[in-house]
């Protein structure tokens, strides 16, 4: 069973950064696709970035430009900094291989004031 432990969320003003991490409990992390997801209240889980096995990235529309998402294998982590937030990134954030693992984590509060 993958464990997925997401942190680094808080609460910020708009205009702000923040950097997620999370760490996956897997021997198959360095040749897996990773993705961060958020989802908002009342709304489906979206994927907003991933990262393939050899870096290369590719971000929804709403957050190109603003987040980068990265990885160091040898650590098993996964990050996404997030800069010049929006109340609209508002949601919490997760980890997950592209192709999901079963189990998801405990996710990470991200909240943009206004």
């Amino acid at each position: 069973q993958v464990q997925l432990v997401e942190s680094g969320g808080g609460l910020v003003q708009a205009g702000g950064s923040l950097r997620l991490s999370c760490v996956a409990s897997t021997i198959t992390f360095s040749i897996n696709a990773m993705g961060w997801y958020r989802q908002a209240p009342g709304r489906q889980r979206e994927l907003v970035a991933h990262i393939s096995p050899g870096g290369s990235t590719n971000y929804a529309d709403s957050v190109k430009g603003r987040f980068t998402i990265s990885r160091d294998n040898a650590k098993n982590t996964v990050y996404l900094q997030m800069n010049n937030l929006k109340p609209e990134d508002t949601a919490v954030y997760y980890c997950n291989g592209v192709v999901t693992w079963p189990s998801w984590g405990q996710g990470t509060q991200v909240t943009v004031s206004s």
